[in-house]
Formats: structure tokens, sequence, C-alpha cells
């Protein structure tokens, strides 16, 4: 029998998920699996009736996690379970969803069907940051859409040297820096102008947010290059620079420490519907197949 334990973990925030939860625990207990409930999920619903878990426990014992909400949910989701080698699936509660792809209305025929083993598997890499200051390491955190350094309030521009390995790339002067895993290739970096990269390929992306240079562009690295960022400058005083890991975020970015991220040791696994398609993901979220009508401007 596939996946005898399954954990559900929901955005809590969600009005009405607790109805949600409760149908989703229940078609699994008639299918005959066991059903833990994270344990912030339990604690916010107010869901008593089965076993609450922490992702400790889970990564122990579940053989199969759903998750339920928006892409930010199974970001931090995902972040716990990796090292457990712990398959997620995505039901989208919110609105965009790239990797929340299974629409709530389609979640138990979906699901069905996936109990049943019939399902497609895909593995994304993840990212590992760490913040130096000197010899003393201030923050680590992993990420699975990106790494981003930006500069914080009101303050100016930020200047970045740039290195991988032991090469020298260039200095920057920028908003910020993205580095985006292809997962993250649809998050932030694709609003500042970043290339979409299909999940099956092990790259990072460097995406500048507002370079002073516009012949500064985005580029996509292999993944196994270590990433070294130093922050050489400060915009304005009442500025200053942060460094975020997917939601995880450091905020006392010093001139001279350093951003040093490269792939993480695990990877998650995603499981999809047969007959999932990164394309048709695409296609509905960003509006692809959509053609120009005779009343729309530029006829």
């Amino acid at each position: 029998m596939p996946f005898p334990t399954i954990a559900l973990v929901g955005r809590y925030q969600d009005s009405g998920l607790q109805t949600h939860l409760r149908d989703l625990a229940r078609l699994l207990v008639a299918a005959g699996r066991t059903v833990l409930i994270e344990a912030e999920t339990a604690s916010h619903t107010d869901i008593r009736e089965f076993p609450a878990a922490t992702y400790t426990e889970i990564g122990q014992r579940a053989d199969l996690a759903i998750v339920t909400g928006g892409d930010g949910t199974m970001l931090g989701a995902a972040r716990q379970l990796a090292p457990y080698d712990v398959p997620v699936v995505g039901i989208n509660h919110g609105r965009l969803g790239f990797i929340t792809d299974i629409p709530v209305e389609a979640a138990e025929t979906a699901l069905g069907s996936l109990l049943q083993g019939r399902y497609e598997t895909e593995t994304r890499m993840l990212l590992a940051g760490s913040v130096w200051r000197g010899d003393a390491q201030m923050f680590n955190a992993t990420a699975l859409n990106d790494v981003v350094l930006n500069r914080a309030g009101r303050g100016g521009m930020i200047e970045v040297r740039v290195e991988i390995g032991a090469a020298y790339m260039y200095s920057l002067r920028a908003d910020g820096l993205i580095i985006a895993t292809p997962t993250g290739s649809t998050a932030y970096a694709l609003s500042a102008a970043g290339p979409i990269v299909h999940p099956e390929l092990n790259a990072m992306v460097l995406v500048p947010v507002a370079p002073q240079t516009l012949s500064n562009r985005p580029i996509v690295l292999p993944a196994d290059g270590v990433l070294n960022l130093t922050l050489t400058a400060l915009g304005r005083s009442e500025g200053g620079a942060s460094v975020h890991f997917d939601m995880q975020t450091w905020s006392d970015m010093q001139p001279g420490d350093r951003i040093v991220v490269r792939r993480a040791p695990h990877n998650i696994r995603f499981l999809h519907p047969t007959g999932y398609s990164f394309f048709s993901t695409l296609r509905r979220k960003l509006d692809w197949n959509r053609m120009p009508s005779a009343n729309d401007d530029g006829e």
C-alpha cells in the first residue's frame, strides 16, 4: 500500500482550512492510512482527533506530506522535510500556486489516484546559504526559492562583489541581487526580468534588481558552483541591507560581510497527478494561451 502514514500541513490563516483538512484526513483514514497533523497546523485549527506531530516527527514517521495552502506554505514545509526525503504534494489554497499545483476542488480525485500509486515524481534542488563576518558565521539557512540580498528601508543602492569559486565575476551597484533555484525562477527572479528555468535543470540564476548599469544582466550558473557575495558598501546612512533565505531574514548586514551560497545537500521530491506538465502550469499561471482580442489596445 503506497504511503501508509501521511502528514497534513496547512496554512492555518486560511478561512475554511479546518473543514478542508478534516475532509482530507477522513478520506485518508477511509483509505486505510494513518494521518498525522503538523503540530502548528493542529494547534491553530483546533483539530484534535488526529495525532499532532512536529516536522522532526513527520520526517521520522511519515511516508508523504500533503501541503494545503499557497507556495509560501510549501516553501516552509519543503525546507523542513527535505533532509528526511519525505515527498510532498501541494494543494493550492492560495492564489498563484506554481508549486502547490493541485486545485482545491480537484484534491479528492488527485489524491485518490495518488493513493493507488498513480503519480509522477519531480526532484528539485535547494540552496544552502550562510552569512559570515570575518571568520564568524552569523546566520545560516536553506532556501527552495531564492537567496536575496537587498537594500533596506530608504537606503540607496548597495554595492556587492560577486565571485563564483575562485573566479571574480563583477562588482555590482543595485537595489539587490537574487540567487534563485529553478523553482525560484518563477518567483521574485521572474518579476526582476530573470529567465524561467526548467525544474529538471541543476542550475542557479543570478538576477540583479534594478542595477545602476543596465548591462548587468541575469546569468545562469552551474549548480555545483559556490557563490561568494561580499557587501562592499551600503547606501545612504538611513538605509542598510538584509539577506533573505526564502522567508528567513538576517537584517544586520554590514560592509565586509560575506554571503556564501551553494547547492544544499538535500533535494525535495514533489509528487504530481499523472499527466502533470510544467509547461501546462506556465500556460495557466502566466496566461500564455490568451490571444489578443479586437478590443485590446494596439489593435
